[in-house]
């Protein structure tokens, strides 16, 4: 028998699936709200995306512990551990947080192409049109050609995503002794210019939104893909963790120094992704923003594949969890639960691209705000329980990590719901 050959690269073997969380976690409202920090606050709120990149690690870190020492993943310790009634709340919370969240990234799609290929010019109904294709593309990748091709598809998007940024972020010539200071020393810039947010508001927004919510539960269904399903996978998990989470804060301090170099912008969501491209054309010359939007657009096309190829486990394993079915033997990838929420959620959301949701938006977000707090508290319970951990209990720095990621995002919770209840019940 001929002897195992031994990886060239050994470390490429180990990241993989930190990537993929990394990747599907940069959504529009994350480039915006970087954006939006830069251009306002400079580079001295550089150390929020540092800070969030952490907290979003130990989060992480935690899910893949319980999942590597107990061999199931981290809902069917909720349903076994905590109940049934938390994951009918999980569900509820679910299925809203798909409608927006997907709805948002087929029309971030659409609007970052038209603004990368003004030429188009193709309306209302022909921008429809495109996120529409975007979401036929990333529905036909996953269905057709299974975790293979897409983490290689991945793999393209993330390389062009990190590299046009960053390049386009080196270009703007920042001052590196202030990103320096701002890497490193905390602090709340004065804004440049008047905003109805306050400085405060931005660095938790910053801190709040790096690295995804819900879509962080997705990476212990990717070690199950890579063969990893042992504790002995634990120190590559951490590895292969801190590589991805390193590529989120790279990005999105790129993304401080481009929204810092052009000047200060104002717009929403994907329009501020088009208006930062127009003003690094005008200071570097038409690549600059070609390159800056080549980067955006791989970035949310590669958080919507990311989020079509994952979120469908989630509602598997949910709805396998609410009937009590026992494991079965083939992956969730080949369960009819798996195939229809992603065909739904590929094409469902295409109606909140004509509606209005005022309301139900305002909703989504105070919850949305709520879900990393009570991921962190789950993992507090679960992690330091003797009979199933054993001697892979959350160690005590462990603990006061994720004890304060929990305080955390609970005070970002309650100050969303106190701003935004009020208008939800109209008051």
């Amino acid at each position: 028998m001929l002897p195992r050959m031994k990886p060239r690269f050994p470390f490429l073997a180990v990241i993989g699936p930190g990537l993929l969380v990394a990747a599907t976690g940069v959504g529009a409202g994350d480039l915006a709200t970087a954006g939006f920090a830069g251009s306002r606050l400079g580079l001295g709120v550089a150390w929020a995306v540092l800070v969030g990149a952490a907290m979003k690690f130990v989060i992480t870190e935690g899910l893949a512990r319980w999942q590597l020492a107990t061999g199931t993943s981290l809902l069917e310790g909720v349903a076994s551990r905590i109940g049934r009634p938390a994951m009918v709340v999980f569900l509820a919370y679910f299925l809203l947080w798909s409608f927006f969240v997907c709805g948002s990234l087929i029309k971030a799609c659409s609007v970052t192409l038209q603004a990368l290929l003004p030429s188009l010019e193709v309306g209302p109904t022909g921008g429809a049109m495109l996120g529409l294709a975007h979401s036929l593309a990333g529905l036909g990748l996953v269905l057709l050609g299974g975790f293979k091709l897409f983490s290689r598809v991945m793999a393209v998007a993330i390389g062009l995503m990190v590299v046009s940024v960053v390049v386009a972020a080196i270009a703007t010539g920042p001052d590196l002794a202030h990103l320096l200071r701002g890497l490193l020393v905390p602090t709340i810039p004065e804004p440049k210019t008047e905003s109805a947010a306050s400085p405060t508001t931005w660095v938790v927004a910053l801190i709040g939104g790096v690295g995804g919510t819900v879509t962080v539960l997705c990476y212990g269904y990717w070690l199950r893909e890579t063969k990893r399903d042992t504790k002995e996978h634990m120190r590559s998990a951490r590895i292969d963790l801190a590589v991805g989470y390193a590529v989120t804060a790279l990005f999105g301090v790129s993304m401080i120094v481009i929204a810092s170099g052009v000047g200060p912008v104002d717009g929403k969501g994907t329009g501020l992704l088009a208006q930062l491209a127009v003003q690094l054309s005008a200071s570097l010359g038409a690549w600059a923003g070609t390159l800056f939007l080549v980067g955006a657009w791989a970035a949310i096309f590669s958080s919507l594949l990311g989020v079509w190829q994952s979120v469908p486990y989630l509602f598997a394993d949910t709805l396998r969890l609410l009937r009590r079915t026992p494991t079965v033997s083939r992956p969730l990838t080949q369960t009819r639960s798996y195939k229809a929420y992603l065909v739904a959620i590929a094409t469902v959301p295409m109606l909140g691209m004509a509606f209005s949701f005022e309301q139900v938006q305002l909703l989504y977000t105070v919850c949305g705000a709520m879900f990393v707090p009570m991921l962190a508290a789950a993992l507090l319970y679960l992690n330091n329980q003797r009979s199933h951990m054993g001697n892979r209990r959350t160690s005590w720095l462990g603990n006061a990590a994720l004890i304060g990621t929990l305080a955390f995002f609970a005070w970002v919770g309650f100050n969303a719901a106190a701003s935004t209840l009020p208008r939800i019940l109209g008051r």
